[in-house]
């Protein structure tokens, strides 16, 4: 590679441009000072604001205009065309915005201006009797905990917040540490969500404890080895935890669980030296483990009970997709198959097969860390039960992420979802909700799964699917597949068509039975 970067697309904005030249239906692409800069029509007003996306830099003049919003194509953020701000996650920063200048039929972008992403700017209407609580603890700083933690003070709360988590390394961007990070595509620094300090900077205390118990009559966080914290609102956000194989063998030093950064680290090391991998379990995050291992040139073999991996999410048809997408990068697969007992030479298997493994890495799903939730005696049904206001049975005492099962308009029912971007959004609406705004959660689900140069964009929720249709060739990456509870679509995965996975969201935002 030359290092040079390809010149920016689009005519020069700071230059100015002919104004009939700009579409009605869709964002005008040009740059201004060599960065990618986007012109959108807003009835009678023209809005300029930068093109690139916050989160990993899609390209937002690819996505969705929805109002005075634009959505990005890849991961589904969102941002106000008026003032830039990140509205929905998985994006936690603004997009820059430029001043225009019209005359006599020329638009000319300037002065662009850029925020501090904690700054206090995020329109929030709170009723008038809405008390604010004076402290504010958040138990998790993961994808909920965190967002939540920066939504305070984007909504200008001026309390005392306190976010309590025993990983010494969060917050950071857990998705990559399966992805991109674990293939040696993107270098460690990519991986924190924050520049050092910025959070102590905005107030934000971070507490290196385990929480040991919940006192919700005293309003009372007990910690090891720390004082205990009171509160007048909290936030649960523990998330979830790997479930792990009661076999023979799974305490090894070459056998690994892949949660945290310092799991993902532990892996690339052993990787270094690994010549055969063993991964168990044909899930989400044990095929990304896969593929990201095989970039790194290790052997890798697949163990799966199942007879199609991811066939209970995706259906059949993009299951056996996405198992013929890692044979052809050189994975083998034992399916219907489970392991007996692990040694340190390799893997049994239950029919008796012997895998040679110097690596194993176990990703047979997660389960809800519901211990502290269990011991303060809130309501739960196969995770903590919220209303839709995020809040739980005790009063003040909220919870979003992994942990929360919440009752979603469209699926009728309570649903609990381990997907990054919904604990995101789930914390930053009960952010706003501990300040009094009483706003419904009502995001729709949203995942994505990347398997070497293919990535799955997944919208909805299905758990009892009737009827699923696929539209397009999943082989030839150019794929939507629909999947129908009771005649009405529930979720809607796609490979590389990201206009129509936008416009399966916002569909479903618009059903009636969300309003």
């Amino acid at each position: 590679m030359s290092g040079e970067q390809a010149p920016p697309a689009g005519p020069d904005l700071g230059a100015g441009i002919d104004e009939a030249t700009i579409p009605a239906d869709r964002p005008l692409l040009g740059h201004a000072d060599g960065e990618p800069v986007m012109l959108v029509r807003a009835g009678d007003e023209i809005l300029a604001v930068g093109a690139t996306c916050t989160h990993y830099g899609g390209p937002l003049a690819e996505g969705a205009i929805v109002g005075e919003e634009v959505r990005c194509p890849w991961h589904h953020a969102c941002f106000s065309l008026r003032t830039g701000e990140a509205l929905q996650a998985p994006a936690l920063s603004p997009i820059p915005c430029y001043r225009v200048q019209r005359d006599g039929g020329r638009v000319r972008v300037t002065g662009k201006e850029e925020r501090d992403p904690l700054a206090p700017t995020y329109p929030i209407a709170l009723p008038p009797d809405a008390g604010t609580p004076a402290t504010i603890v958040i138990v998790g700083a993961g994808a909920a905990g965190i967002a939540a933690a920066e939504m305070l003070r984007r909504c200008d709360y001026g309390g005392r917040i306190t976010v309590v988590d025993d990983d010494p390394d969060a917050p950071y961007d857990r998705p990559n540490l399966s992805k991109d990070y674990l293939a040696g595509n993107a270098p460690e620094e990519w991986i924190p969500l924050r520049p050092a300090g910025v959070h102590a900077q905005h107030g934000i205390t971070i507490v290196r404890a385990r929480a040991t118990r919940l006192d919700t009559t005293a309003r009372r966080l007990e910690l090891e080895g720390h004082e205990p914290l009171a509160y007048d609102a909290l936030l649960l956000a523990t998330g979830a935890e790997p479930v792990h194989l009661p076999i023979e063998g799974t305490e090894l030093p070459h056998v690994h669980y892949l949660r945290s950064l310092a799991d993902s680290r532990a892996i690339i090391t052993a990787a270094g030296s690994a010549q055969h991998a063993v991964v168990i379990g044909a899930s989400f995050i044990g095929l990304e483990v896969a593929a990201s291992l095989r970039a790194r040139g290790v052997a890798v073999d697949v163990v799966g009970p199942e007879s199609v991996p991811l066939e209970r999410v995706l259906g059949r048809e993009l299951g056996a997709f996405v198992e013929a997408l890692h044979r052809e990068h050189g994975v083998t697969f034992h399916l219907g198959r489970k392991p007996s007992r692990i040694d340190g030479q390799g893997v049994a298997l239950d029919d008796g097969t012997r895998l040679d493994a110097d690596l194993v890495v176990i990703g047979v799903g997660v389960r809800p860390r519901l211990a502290l939730a269990e011991s303060a005696g809130l309501a739960l049904d196969r995770g903590v039960v919220v209303d839709e206001y995020l809040a739980t049975s005790a009063p003040g005492v909220y919870a979003a992420g992994d942990i929360a099962r919440w009752p979603d308009p469209i699926a009728g029912d309570r649903i609990r979802v381990e997907h990054w971007v919904v604990a995101e959004r789930m914390g930053q609406t009960a952010a706003r909700n501990m300040l009094g705004a009483r706003e419904r959660f009502d995001r729709v689900p949203f995942f994505w799964s990347a398997h070497y140069d293919v990535s799955i964009n997944y919208v909805g929720h299905a758990e009892r699917v009737s009827r699923t249709r696929m539209d397009g060739d999943a082989a030839a990456r150019d794929v939507t597949v629909r999947y129908e509870e009771d005649g009405e679509v529930r979720a809607v995965a796609t490979i590389f068509r990201d206009a129509e996975s936008l416009a399966a969201e916002i569909a479903m935002e618009r059903r009636p039975e969300r309003s």
